[in-house]
């Protein structure tokens, strides 16, 4: 059982959202009964190790790492340049002027031997991947440390990849969720199920499965685990706690009419997300008809650079406010305070519709 093996209370999971979450937001989640979690797919050996400790300093309760498997990418200076040649009026505007040049700003966990070695060495509790899986002989040099592995799957034919691949746990991301969709192959399809859809589905495999996408409140988690769902993963109602690392332009927009508005683009990092619509999503509809956006995350060096000059400039609407659809029921309050509100507002719910089914 998912909540037993990593010393859980209560089904929720804090999402591990890159450049977002911290040590300490990972921290008072597990202390306050769920799993926490920081995101190590952008970042460097060092600066993991280092969140690592700093999450440990803090708590002994199991936490969860995530890590980026994305297809390293592949450069394509035309495709760069036109790119750089379209964002350039944008960068001009703000008085910037914009990067020479693209390049790869963070590893893929599969190509990365440092951060593998790292994480067989420092055994945290829990270790999910997003975009894909890494190879078998990763898999079970982390498995070989007694970690729960768990994998996002935003497809029926993904999940059962994962299960092939001796994962533990699938996470279940529907269309709603905030930030990057955790497809294998952004090139491909995407049938955008929704959570309820997708849950109902993978629930009947052969994983315990983790729902993630929109949910904000504990009545939202008790519905997922309704559809038999063991967990809820939650990240957007954690954006707005003390503990994120949420600027206070992200932190305004989650608190503003802009919230009711989220958009999938690609412009930003050059695979698609679901963002608070914001300038640079109006920028990424406008010039995305006009020039290809470069590889993910190649693109990103770029979109980091114009949030830069944004806020050298003042602004704060050119940032990745990565946000789900249910935003509008984003509720700021200390992590802890949140953790066991969800969990009353669940056991509320669950106890309502027993009763009401009785």
């Amino acid at each position: 059982m998912l909540l037993d093996r990593l010393g859980m209370t209560c089904p929720i999971i804090q999402a591990p959202m890159a450049g977002t979450s911290t040590p300490a937001l990972a921290a008072a989640v597990s202390q306050a009964g769920g799993l926490g979690s920081i995101a190590l797919g952008a970042a460097g050996v060092d600066a993991g190790r280092a969140a690592i400790h700093a999450v440990r300093a803090r708590t002994r309760r199991a936490f969860q790492v995530n890590l980026f498997c994305h297809t390293p990418a592949i450069a394509d200076p035309a495709v760069e340049a036109a790119w750089i040649a379209a964002l350039a009026p944008h960068f001009a505007a703000l008085g910037a002027d914009p990067p020479v040049a693209l390049d790869e700003i963070y590893r893929s966990f599969l190509v990365d031997d440092a951060m593998l070695a790292m994480l067989v060495a420092e055994r945290p509790a829990a270790i999910s991947f997003h975009f894909g899986l890494p190879s078998p002989d990763r898999i079970a040099a982390l498995r070989a440390t007694g970690a729960v592995l768990m994998a996002t799957a935003t497809n029926p034919r993904e999940a059962a990849a994962i299960a092939a691949a001796g994962i533990d746990i699938v996470v279940a991301q529907g269309i709603e969720a905030g930030g990057h969709r955790g497809d294998f192959d952004p090139a491909a399809d995407d049938d955008a199920l929704s959570v309820v859809a997708l849950v109902g589905q993978l629930a009947r495999g052969p994983l315990p499965v983790v729902a993630a996408g929109g949910i904000m409140t504990g009545g939202g988690v008790a519905a997922m685990l309704a559809l038999g769902a063991v967990a809820a993963q939650l990240g957007t109602a954690f954006i707005a706690c003390p503990e994120s690392d949420a600027d206070p332009a992200y932190r305004a927009a989650l608190a503003s009419e802009a919230a009711q508005h989220t958009v999938m683009t690609a412009a930003i990092s050059g695979r698609r997300a679901r963002c608070v619509a914001n300038a640079f999503t109006r920028l990424g509809a406008e010039v995305g008809d006009a020039a290809a956006v470069p590889a993910y995350p190649r693109a990103y060096a770029a979109g980091k650079a114009l949030n830069a000059a944004a806020k050298r400039a003042g602004r704060g609407d050119y940032g990745a406010q990565w946000a789900g659809q249910g935003a509008p029921l984003s509720r700021p309050m200390p992590a802890a305070d949140l953790v066991r509100l969800l969990a009353s507002e669940c056991a509320a719910a669950t106890k309502t519709w027993a009763g009401s089914s009785a």
